[in-house]
C-alpha cells in the first residue's frame, strides 16, 4: 500500500514529519515509498530545526530504531489514558540528539478528528501533551515538540519513553493498526521510510449513560381540609369525659353513704328512744299496782 504524506504547507506537523522518528497507526500493513509534495522553503528550514544530530539528509540508513509496544488491544471512547511504549534505539556509535517522535494516527473510516485525540508523552520531567493536526490524506499528525528538546540516545542504547492515548466519546469505533515507522528528510521530498511491527488495536464505542429510573415512592397524601363534625369528640378527648364521669359518680356514691349514715343514726336514736320509753311505762306500771 502507497501512504500519501502530503502535509499542508508551514503546518508544524509537516515540519516534524519531515525531519523526525515516526510512529504510524495506520490499517497499512506494508509500507512502501511515495513522495510527498514539495514543502515551502521556511518549512524546510523548520525541518532541519528538528533534524537528529546523528542524520545527514542523504544517510542511506536511519539512525534510529523504532518499536511500540506493550499496548492494549482496545481503547474504549471516553475512557482513560491507557499505556504504551515506544523503544528509540541508537544504532549507531555516535551519541544522537533531538530526537522527536512523530505520532501519525489514521483510522479505517476515515472519521478520527484531532480533537477526538488525547496523547501525552513522559520525559525525565514531566508528562507533556501532544496536539494533533488534521492533513490531507485523513491523517491525525502529532508531533513531540511544542518546547520540547527532543530525546537524546547514548550509542547503541535504547530509551523508552511511555505515552498514553485515549479518544473522546465521539470518536467512531473501528479498528486500527500501528506501525513504528522511520521519518528522513531525504533531500527536499520528506519521504517515509521504514517499517516496524504492527500494534493492532480497536476502539470501542462509548458506553451509554443510563438514565435516571423514575421515583417509586409513594407521595404523601395532601393534608385534610375539611371541617371537623362538632358533634364528634376526638379520641383525645374521651379520657377527659370518662373522668368527668367518674368523678360524678363518685360524688353521687358519696352523698349516698352520708345519707345511709345519717338515717342510721337517726334510727339508731329512734330505737334507742322507743327502748327508753317502754322502760319508762313498765316503772310506772309497777308503781300504781302497789
Amino acid at each position: 500500500m502507497r501512504l500519501c504524506r502530503s502535509l499542508a504547507s508551514g503546518g508544524r506537523a509537516a515540519t516534524a514529519a519531515l525531519a523526525a522518528t515516526a510512529v504510524m497507526l495506520t490499517p497499512a500493513t506494508t509500507l512502501t515509498l511515495l513522495s510527498a509534495s514539495p514543502v515551502a522553503a521556511a518549512t524546510n528550514d523548520s525541518s532541519v530545526a528538528l533534524q537528529p544530530t546523528c542524520a545527514t539528509a542523504n544517510s542511506g540508513d536511519f539512525p534510529i530504531d523504532t518499536r511500540i509496544h506493550g499496548g492494549p488491544a482496545t481503547y474504549q471512547a471516553g475512557g482513560g489514558r491507557q499505556e504504551w511504549l515506544i523503544d528509540l534505539t541508537n544504532t549507531t556509535g555516535e551519541s544522537c540528539g533531538n530526537i522527536h517522535p512523530v505520532v501519525v494516527l489514521v483510522d479505517e473510516r476515515r472519521s478520527l478528528q484531532p480533537g477526538q485525540v488525547r496523547l501525552e508523552f513522559e520525559d525525565s520531567t514531566r508528562q507533556r501533551a501532544v496536539t494533533f493536526e488534521h492533513t490531507d490524506a485523513d491523517e491525525n499528525v502529532g508531533v513531540f515538540g511544542d518546547d520540547f528538546a527532543g530525546f537524546t540516545v547514548a550509542p547503541g542504547a535504547t530509551v523508552t519513553v511511555k505515552v498514553r492515548l485515549s479518544f473522546t466519546a465521539d470518536a467512531q469505533p473501528g479498528g486500527v493498526v500501528a506501525n513504528a515507522a522511520i521519518v528522513q528528510r531525504q533531500d527536499d521530498d520528506g519521504d517515509w521510510v521504514g517499517e516496524s511491527n504492527d500494534y493492532a488495536f480497536t476502539i470501542d464505542p462509548a458506553l451509554e449513560t443510563p438514565s435516571p429510573s423514575p421515583s417509586t415512592a409513594h407521595p404523601d397524601p395532601s393534608p385534610s381540609t375539611a371541617t371537623p363534625d362538632p358533634d364528634s369528640s376526638p379520641s383525645a378527648r374521651e379520657p377527659q369525659g370518662k373522668e368527668k364521669d367518674v368523678d360524678d359518680e363518685l360524688a353521687g356514691t358519696g352523698r349516698r353513704q352520708r345519707a345511709l349514715i345519717t338515717l342510721g343514726v337517726t334510727a339508731g336514736a329512734l330505737l334507742l328512744g322507743g327502748i327508753a320509753l317502754v322502760l319508762t311505762v313498765r316503772s310506772v306500771v309497777r308503781l300504781r299496782r302497789r
